[in-house]
């Protein structure tokens, strides 16, 4: 999607945007309470359902006083959701709801278990509500993403914006807010600040509560009064770009005047450590559960191709060191040599191959395996390995050859030194093997700069979901 807009000299109404029939629809938020209460209660009832059949072997008493006290007492995570922000939480993004989510949940669910003890002296079944608290974590976050997904196809999901801006700085905002949809920020209508005043003035602001004020052509002197008449519960101010992140940032009041603090989580030494054991945690029953997998595979490598099953190769690593990574084979022995036979004299190959160091009909990979293997990621499987070595993480930026890596500016690459490069990253759930280098570095700029654990969850539920569907891998 083209994101050069035309100049403003009016205003301008989007209509592929926003219908004049097009209004908030007042029960989303309704509906993602209803979602969540159904989901809390399904978690409980498979809890329940999972102790009663276990009964021989975890005698329990599970009688109709107790499991109504819980089935109660989980009532309390709508509210605290709701007192999160989140009932319907226009203009959250998903790291942030995940944030907010998961905290509330931990807070209630905690909450409970602290009450059984502390009151009711272990009166509720401990077994049953560990594990709705186990299940709880993920159902109603599934739950959530579907109904904004049903929401957001059938055109309920959104709230009117106004656009508040010329140029390209105000085309830009509209054309982001379009690509995220999931926000839920609908931009309605777009204009100038000159015609702002009699914009208002027609009533045309009825059904719009929110504003995004751009503010590249609003002087500083103008921008405080600007925002002030506007007759909006909601204002968002988009700065000029200044290069820093966007999640981490807080308003903060110095004495007056507004400052923005950024949390930089990458030096923070805790937060290091919480993802190196995260990692551990998560590395090290999936290498355990995969190796019968990876065998398995490594015998059908050999198979149809004889030779080693396994590849590595050098590339950059933490901190500028030398990693060897382990990857299934996918390709031919003689792989270099059929590489430059298809780029040799093939202009078209050679311009798809700089553009992203890819080949979509790539000459080395084996027929029918290594595709398949690439298809739904099942060659980086070794590189757990790599991951309970301390050599990579889950969630990173790539590991790239050092020759990819020498197309990129020596200040991005210092950058991608900071962190452990993954197994998988922001760039591969979101255009998977349709990238170009420019794609790659943006990316992995944003991953770097606004790094969190909860960006880090984000991301390895998608992975799933991007692998399961093996769309995109080549």
């Amino acid at each position: 999607m083209s994101t050069h807009f035309r100049p403003l000299t009016e205003t301008v109404l989007l209509p592929e945007l926003l219908s004049d029939s097009f209004r908030e629809r007042r029960w989303t938020g309704a509906a993602l309470a209803a979602g969540d209460l159904v989901s809390i209660e399904v978690s409980f009832l498979i809890s329940y359902l999972v102790c009663h059949s276990a009964r021989a072997w975890y005698p329990a008493d599970l009688g109709q006083g107790q499991l109504l006290g819980i089935a109660v007492g989980l009532l309390f995570l709508p509210l605290a959701l709701f007192t999160a922000g989140l009932y319907p939480g226009y203009g959250l993004n998903p790291i942030e709801r995940l944030r907010l989510r998961m905290r509330a949940t931990l807070m209630v669910l905690a909450s409970l278990i602290v009450w059984d003890c502390l009151i009711q002296h272990g009166g509720w079944s401990r077994g049953v509500l560990l594990g709705t608290a186990s299940i709880a974590m993920f159902l109603p976050l599934a739950t959530e993403s579907l109904l904004i997904r049903w929401m957001m196809r059938r055109g309920c999901w959104g709230t009117p914006v106004l656009v508040l801006g010329a140029g390209r700085a105000s085309g830009e905002a509209v054309h982001r807010l379009r690509q995220h949809a999931g926000l839920g920020l609908v931009p309605a209508v777009r204009l100038e600040e000159g015609a702002l005043a009699a914009w208002l003035a027609g009533n045309q602001s009825r059904n719009i509560r929110l504003a995004v004020v751009t503010t590249p052509n609003v002087g500083d002197a103008r921008l405080g009064p600007l925002v002030e008449s506007l007759p909006f519960s909601r204002v968002i101010v988009v700065p000029e770009k200044w290069g820093l992140q966007c999640h981490g940032v807080v308003g903060v009041d110095l004495g007056g005047t507004l400052g923005l603090e950024l949390y930089r989580n990458l030096l923070q030494p805790a937060t290091r450590r919480l993802k190196r054991l995260l990692d551990i945690c998560l590395s090290l029953p999936l290498l355990v559960v995969s190796a019968p997998l990876i065998g398995v595979l490594a015998l059908w490598v050999k198979r149809v191709s004889p030779g080693p099953a396994f590849y590595s190769q050098e590339r950059a690593g933490y901190q500028g060191t030398t990693i060897r990574v382990w990857k299934l084979r996918t390709m031919w022995l003689d792989a270099e040599l059929r590489l430059a036979e298809a780029l040799a004299g093939e202009a078209d190959t050679e311009q798809e191959w700089v553009r992203s160091f890819k080949l979509r009909d790539d000459p080395r990979v084996l027929p029918g395996l290594g595709r398949l293997l690439r298809r739904y990621s099942l060659d980086e499987l070794p590189q757990l390995w790599n991951v309970l070595k301390g050599e990579m993480s889950l969630v990173g930026p790539r590991p790239f050859p050092y020759y990819h890596l020498a197309h990129f500016s020596a200040k991005f690459v210092r950058q991608r030194e900071q962190v452990r490069p993954g197994i998988t990253g922001l760039w591969q759930v979101t255009v998977r093997g349709d990238s170009d280098l420019a794609t790659q570095e943006s990316l992995d700029t944003f991953y770097i700069r606004n790094w969190s654990i909860w960006m880090d969850a984000h991301i390895l539920a998608r992975t799933l979901r991007a692998v399961l569907r093996g769309n995109g891998a080549y």
